[in-house]
């Protein structure tokens, strides 16, 4: 059973993301993935930890509730180069938020593909995602990390995120 959970938009870079989780070495840039419909299951070995999420598919997100029971943490990943479908993620993101079973969970907002943006996506990514008022009206602590599954940024924070109670 996965405690953790990773969602996000179709697109967005999850399946790579968890990729470079489980092994520095397995994404490049010759790595490519197809969308995931439905959900993987993956497991990541880190500092004597094993971590189990499961990755729901952009396509299924009207099902994702269905998975919501039990989950203790909240890997929500936006494709932070693609300004265009940064909006659409926040209505996602905001119900994912609003769902009661996520009360007391611990929110993780990844900002993938940093290395095809340029740094003043991340500000652009943050203001259409409106996070200052969000922080505010939530009772989740978001942490936002920025990462990508090629160049491996932002991928040890994400591990120290995961095992940290």
């Amino acid at each position: 059973m996965a405690n953790v959970i990773c969602l996000g938009p179709t697109g967005s870079g999850k399946t790579l993301l968890i990729k470079k989780l489980q092994n520095v070495d397995a994404v490049d840039e010759t790595s490519t993935s197809v969308p995931t419909v439905g959900s993987n299951l993956f497991s990541i070995h880190y500092n004597n930890v094993v971590i189990n999420i499961r990755e729901l598919g952009g396509e299924v997100a009207p099902l994702w509730p269905k998975y919501y029971d039990g989950i203790k943490k909240v890997i929500f990943v936006v494709d932070a180069s693609n300004l265009c479908q940064i909006s659409a993620a926040g209505v996602l993101f905001y119900s994912v938020l609003a769902d009661p079973r996520f009360k007391n969970a611990k929110v993780l907002l990844v900002l993938t593909k940093m290395d095809v943006s340029y740094r003043q996506m991340r500000n652009e990514a943050l203001l259409i995602l409106q996070m200052k008022r969000l922080q505010t009206e939530v009772p989740q602590t978001i942490t936002i990390i920025e990462s990508s599954a090629i160049t491996g940024e932002g991928r040890d924070e994400i591990l120290e995120w995961l095992i940290k109670k």
